[in-house]
């Protein structure tokens, strides 16, 4: 008896270690999933079957990352509380957040859109916002995404807490509240129970049903992320969609409607003689119902078809935006962003010209000005193009996109074209250093002769002859040609050096963001010397302001400007040189008005028409196609001038010609 006892015992442990083991097992291989609606489509009851799209869903959720999901039903408030608490039973729940604003807790990817909005009794005024709630009673219900939105909020309404919108639809029949703000999905349901009760507003809030769970269950919740995002990628998550939203909730409403007419049929035929006649009518009023609620539901499907397709393109949006997007307040708060705009609060991110970025007094000068910017941004060897837009309600969008490729692709293009415009030159240089090297090697020709009849005359006046001559002149004269001889080789070697010198700069590589101080005059002067060639035939005049005016800018990429400018003129003007003759063919003038220096480039050929002259400056564009033109000289200078923050006007005449103005800031002086 005692060994019977003992084994009862024994077996009476093992099987409770067994349970134990089981349900724990079982606990870490679940999901909890707390339900509290009682309407189609999301989550309802049916004969004691749960079931709605949030069930089917997270069950599917449920098979792809292996764990059973057990469906737990209580009180919208209940849930909330539970899944704030660490030591809950409660996994995940399925509520709507507002699009703006995120809950603490740990959320997935959205689910499904849907928006709230006001409803009062029949007869009372539309209500266009937020404004036309000033002190009316305000039906919210506690926990959902309306109270969300609105808590913390500066509110002129007065606020009546409901535990159900059903809630807050009675107390606005009783006269208790003005207005309800619910959720669109509840609404439309409760409607047909309240006939009194009308929309009457459009969306207020638009918000996102998303699963959401205790911090604790994150790797829990990345899971359900991941899952979600592979049923949309497969398209099963749009099929769940078609099928919950779409004519399978529609039969939910419907097949309650004919149980309710069929039962009032049976109870009238049990209860009059003329049964057959009352159940024709009902019949037809079925029919009409039917009519009625087929209308309805076209109705419907075009609108859910409106919000899916609009529930579609917002979450393409969020996926599959490239660059750096971030939503701002005035006061500089971050509203929304997809985490691709990091350097906005770096203290090394900057202006191109080196002003550093201020966010704050940037978004403020955007929305007083209601005006976009555009700029080009800089930090460390990354180049940034930032675009600020305002949008509305005091709030502006920031978007950031990477162009140091673009930034160096021009810079090559820069040089590529000064290297286009160097061997222009070049046949002209060649010219020009040939002219100086001849008259240096008649004058050493000159210097030989005479170094050799001075050793001959040296021997001469040992031989006590006083007459004798140097390279066939007299000793005077000859040493007058050989002084001129030597001073006509240094100016010729002075030459060269000096278009040597010109030309070596011309080739160096342009380095950003270090602009000096240079003379106006000297870059007229230095280029007309590396375009000598090109002008040497026609009658170039030339009238400088003294003092030359200062400029702030790079004196290369300034002679690259006024080096293509001649060059046109100079195109324009030898096509009909001949009709010119002595004429001013170019003229170069720089002078001085008030805080400006200008230089403007007058020519007196062909000229440009009407359309010509509106695309002149864009890239790629020429009139000169047949004869090498590229169209990049005038696309390049025009970008340079915008980066010296000065002007180009540019005023042409068929048959007269063309006048070009450049305008610079005059460097201020210390």
């Amino acid at each position: 008896m005692k060994i019977l006892t003992k084994f009862l015992s024994a077996l009476l442990i093992l099987t409770s270690l067994l349970v134990t083991h089981t349900a724990v097992a079982e606990e870490s291989n679940s999901i909890v999933f707390g339900v509290h609606s009682k309407t189609a489509p999301l989550e309802w009851r049916n004969n004691g079957v749960d079931q709605g799209f949030n069930l089917e869903l997270l069950d599917r959720i449920g098979q792809l990352t292996g764990k059973r999901i057990v469906v737990r039903r209580k009180t919208f408030q209940q849930l909330l509380t539970d899944v704030h608490n660490p030591d809950s039973l409660i996994d995940v729940i399925a509520v709507v957040s507002p699009v703006t604003i995120d809950r603490d807790l740990s959320q997935s990817d959205p689910i499904y859109a849907t928006h709230a909005k006001a409803y009062t009794l029949q007869g009372k005024s539309f209500i266009d916002g937020w404004d036309d709630l000033k002190g009316k009673r305000v039906a919210i219900k506690k926990g959902a995404f309306v109270d969300v939105y609105t808590s913390g909020k500066q509110q002129d309404f007065k606020r009546v807490d409901v535990d159900l919108y059903e809630t807050g639809f009675q107390l606005l029949i009783k006269g208790q509240v003005d207005v309800v703000i619910a959720e669109n999905f509840v609404a439309r349901r409760l409607m047909p129970l309240y006939p009194s009760i009308r929309s009457s507003s459009d969306p207020l809030i638009y918000g996102a049903f998303n699963f959401v769970s205790n911090r604790k269950h994150e790797a829990l919740m990345a899971h359900i992320n991941d899952a979600l995002r592979q049923l949309k990628l497969s398209g099963e998550y749009d099929r769940l969609v078609n099928k919950w939203f779409g004519t399978g909730r529609e039969k939910v409403d419907l097949n309650s409607a004919q149980q309710r007419m069929l039962s009032l049929a049976i109870f009238v035929s049990l209860i009059s003689a003329v049964g057959m006649l009352l159940t024709g009518y009902v019949s037809l009023s079925l029919r009409k119902r039917s009519k009625a609620l087929k209308l309805e539901l076209a109705q419907r499907k075009k609108a859910e078809a409106a919000i899916s397709n609009l529930s579609k393109q917002f979450q393409s949006v969020l996926d599959g935006i490239p660059h750096g997007v971030t939503l701002f307040n005035r006061q500089g708060e971050c509203l929304w962003s997809n985490d691709n705009n990091q350097l906005l609060k770096n203290p090394e991110f900057h202006y191109i010209d080196g002003q550093p970025f201020k966010l704050l007094p940037s978004l403020i000068e955007t929305l007083d000005s209601n005006r976009s910017t555009i700029a080009d941004m800089v930090i460390g060897n990354q180049h940034w193009q930032l675009q600020l837009h305002p949008i509305g309600d005091d709030q502006a969008v920031i978007l950031l996109e990477e162009t140091t490729e673009q930034q160096l692709l021009r810079q090559a293009n820069d040089e590529a074209s000064r290297l286009a415009s160097l061997g222009e030159l070049s046949a002209g240089i060649a010219h020009e250093i040939n002219n100086p090297t001849g008259i240096i090697i008649h004058s050493i020709a000159f210097i030989n002769d005479a170094l050799a009849d001075l050793s001959i005359a040296a021997d001469s006046y040992q031989k006590q002859n006083p007459f004798w001559n140097i390279a066939g002149l007299a000793p005077t004269s000859a040493l007058t040609e050989l002084n001129l001889s030597s001073q006509s080789i240094v100016e010729g070697a002075d030459r060269i050096s000096r278009i040597v010198n010109d030309l070596k700069r011309y080739a160096l590589p342009t380095i950003a963001d270090e602009y000096q101080s240079i003379s106006l005059n000297e870059v007229v002067q230095v280029s007309l010397r590396l375009t000598a060639n090109q002008i040497k035939t026609l009658n170039v005049v030339t009238d400088l302001y003294s003092p030359s005016p200062i400029i702030k800018g790079d004196a290369q990429q300034l002679n690259q400007v006024l080096i293509n400018l001649i060059q046109n003129a100079c195109h324009a003007i030898v096509l009909d040189a001949d009709t010119y003759d002595n004429d001013q063919h170019i003229v170069l003038k720089t002078h001085v008005e008030a805080e400006f220096a200008y230089l403007t480039i007058t020519d007196k050929g062909q000229g440009m028409d009407r359309a010509t002259l509106q695309r002149i400056t864009e890239p790629f564009f020429t009139t000169r196609r047949s004869s090498g033109g590229t169209g990049l000289g005038l696309s390049v200078c025009s970008r340079i001038i915008k980066e010296h923050k000065a002007d180009m006007q540019i005023k042409s005449r068929i048959g007269i010609g063309t006048v070009i103005t450049l305008r610079f800031p005059l460097e201020t002086q210390t």
